[in-house]
């Protein structure tokens, strides 16, 4: 993702989430982001642009020993 995406993306999860929410780059990958509270890896955010139709989706496991 572009690095303009990427401001746009954390500024809504730390607005529309959490205000500690961080939205960073992956390695070698430009259709996806990593989301992070602090040092803890939450989700992955993916690009979608198929049908010239923009979207973003977050995908996060929750793990049982985590509930």
């Amino acid at each position: 993702m572009k690095p303009e995406e990427l401001k746009k993306l954390d500024a809504y999860f730390k607005r529309t989430l959490n205000p500690n929410m961080v939205v960073k780059a992956r390695p070698r990958k430009n259709d996806s982001a990593e989301v992070y509270i602090g040092e803890e890896f939450l989700g992955v955010i993916y690009r979608d642009d198929e049908d010239g139709d923009l979207s973003y989706n977050f995908s996060m496991a929750i793990l049982d020993v985590d509930l």
